[in-house]
């Protein structure tokens, strides 16, 4: 595959596109032996040797998937008993990708498959809040104060507090629930908490990421970084 030179160092995590080309024209970067000082030369990704500051660059072709994932499938990249959420995705891409987080085996919704490893810890990392916003249906009467237990944070179980998140209450035991963590069955126990069960549970956004209406379960897109942040 050919890639400008820059947009490779770049991906790969060297700087800005800025900054990258910055180090090209200062003489920092060679390929196959020789001193390069065009930021916009193609190179070929799986045969040029390319180093900088005389380290070698190992390109990884980065790739984003969204996936409207159905029940009964797993987020892993193995597992001996279910299937998991690559065997959606054909054979051909799946070298290297992971999802990013996880949605219980019976909960539906949007989830990302990437190889980008600091994306994906950037998504995840608690310092950062990203926002996961959930529909779902439950059984039960919740309490009358829930809107406000949930911008306080709830405490599941005495076990833990979490963070401040919002829950929209659309009538006919409907509701729409954003957090900015991901504890283990944190959407669940947080309704239990407040005297509903729930019954369906679906993820419609991930930070900037929406569940596409007509993606159908078990069905994915590729996307690009840009749609991520």
């Amino acid at each position: 595959m050919k890639i400008r030179l820059d947009k490779l160092l770049a991906h790969s995590g060297y700087g800005t596109r800025k900054e990258v080309k910055e180090l090209i024209r200062k003489g920092y970067v060679t390929i196959n032996g020789d001193e390069i000082y065009n930021d916009d030369l193609k190179v070929d990704t799986e045969n040029d040797e390319i180093t900088i500051a005389e380290e070698q660059v190992n390109y990884v072709n980065l790739r984003y998937f969204l996936l409207n994932k159905p029940k009964g499938y797993i987020s892993a990249t193995f597992d001996d008993k279910y299937p998991t959420v690559l065997d959606l995705l054909p054979g051909s891409v799946i070298r290297g990708l992971f999802p990013v987080g996880r949605l219980d085996i019976d909960t539906t919704g949007l989830l990302l498959i990437t190889n980008d490893g600091k994306l994906a810890h950037q998504l995840l990392s608690p310092k950062h809040h990203v926002k996961k916003t959930y529909w779902l249906k439950y059984t039960g009467e919740l309490v009358k104060d829930t809107e406000k237990r949930f911008l306080e944070g709830i405490n599941i179980n005495n076990e833990y507090i979490t963070l401040p998140a919002q829950i929209e209450i659309l009538g006919n035991n409907e509701a729409y629930v954003t957090i900015e963590e991901g504890k283990y069955h944190q959407v669940k126990r947080m309704i239990s908490a407040c005297g509903g069960e729930v019954t369906e549970l679906k993820r419609i956004k991930f930070g900037n990421i929406e569940l596409k209406n007509d993606l159908k379960e078990g069905e994915y897109i590729e996307i690009t970084r840009k749609d991520i942040f």
